[in-house]
């Protein structure tokens, strides 16, 4: 497979009146062409900020991307890139569509004329090649009578249509990477599978590569060929789907996959969920982050960083539990881990 992004020890920090708030800690992976890559975890563990990051969008300050953090584009490393090259990066080589789809397209402009603008800057069409290139394209994502909807408001469009046309902004300019931060969500359950196929198969047609942001694992299960799992800034999983989901082996990944509401469990089943809260990142624990929180927790998480550790060509974690030394554990039952 081709490698078209390749992230080395990616470090993030938030400047506050409270201290340094320390959002993506030593990062590490890549993207292959037409590869789906998901990114899962609770709110606030990081995963916007990495995308962001990838697109030189961190506002500094009071952000700031730090001295040895690495992201290379086909080659190029997007930390040294001049504005002029940033523009050309942003809209055509890497899209992203943003969470909230109302504050992201501009109220006071009509839909075609915010999917020409990328058209004319990139592509340097006419305004009547890309407005007529915008009708396509809002027929790609299929949208019902192109001609007349590019010619309305967003407030004119429901949460669903809306998501559409910021697909279709994302693909105009058909890029090498999509990056999609939580693009289901306030969706209703309906709309949510129809976006994820409309993406699958806009990705098959155009061979764009997708970094999918979410905390649903529904989505993951349904679209992404790899997932890692981020918490407190840093990646503690990282695997093939199959692998994170019948084979999860970090506490967290498991009480992930265990909150996930089950069809089986029946309407008077108590849903799970993970205790405790996540640690604050101004003043990060010494050992592992998660270890207030872990029902596995033992001396040494406290006092130490876990090591990586590799399961396979694919799949590896950062948790000690994993270490050769390490007591054997018994796993709850429907944990997500091997017993």
């Amino acid at each position: 497979m081709e490698r078209i992004l390749d992230v080395k020890n990616l470090r993030v920090s938030y400047h506050t009146y409270a201290g340094e708030v320390q959002a993506v800690r030593s990062v590490d992976f890549h993207l292959d062409k037409g590869e789906t890559l998901a990114i899962v975890g609770e709110s606030g563990c990081g995963k916007t900020v990495i995308a962001k990051s990838i697109m030189r969008l961190i506002q500094i300050p009071p952000g700031e991307i730090k001295i040895g953090s690495e992201i290379i584009f086909y080659g190029n490393d997007v930390m040294k890139m001049s504005k002029k090259e940033l523009r050309r990066l942003r809209g055509g080589d890497i899209s992203m569509i943003f969470q909230e789809t109302m504050t992201s397209l501009n109220p006071t402009m009509k839909i075609g004329e915010q999917i020409s603008e990328s058209l004319i800057i990139h592509r340097g069409m006419s305004k009547s090649e890309a407005l007529k290139e915008a009708i396509k394209m809002l027929n790609m994502v299929n949208i019902p009578n192109a001609d007349k909807r590019a010619n309305q408001y967003p407030h004119e469009f429901s949460g669903g249509m809306r998501q559409r046309v910021m697909i279709a902004i994302a693909l105009a300019c058909n890029p090498k990477i999509l990056i999609a931060d939580e693009p289901t969500t306030a969706l209703d359950v309906t709309i949510q599978a129809q976006i994820i196929d409309l993406i699958k198969e806009l990705q098959e047609q155009l061979g764009t590569a997708v970094i999918i942001i979410t905390h649903d694992l529904g989505v993951v299960a349904n679209i992404a060929k790899k997932v890692q799992v981020m918490y407190s800034g840093k990646i503690i999983e990282r695997g093939l789907t199959e692998e994170l989901f019948y084979n999860a082996q970090h506490p967290y990944t498991w009480a992930l996959l265990k909150s996930v509401p089950r069809f089986d469990a029946g309407h008077k089943g108590e849903l799970y969920s993970i205790q405790g809260t996540p640690p604050d990142l101004i003043r990060i624990p010494k050992g592992c982050s998660f270890a207030s929180r872990c029902s596995y927790c033992m001396s040494i998480c406290l006092e130490q960083m876990p090591e990586k550790t590799k399961l396979s060509e694919t799949h590896e974690v950062l948790c000690w539990l994993k270490h050769p030394l390490a007591p054997k554990v018994q796993i709850h039952e429907g944990f997500g881990g091997n017993k």
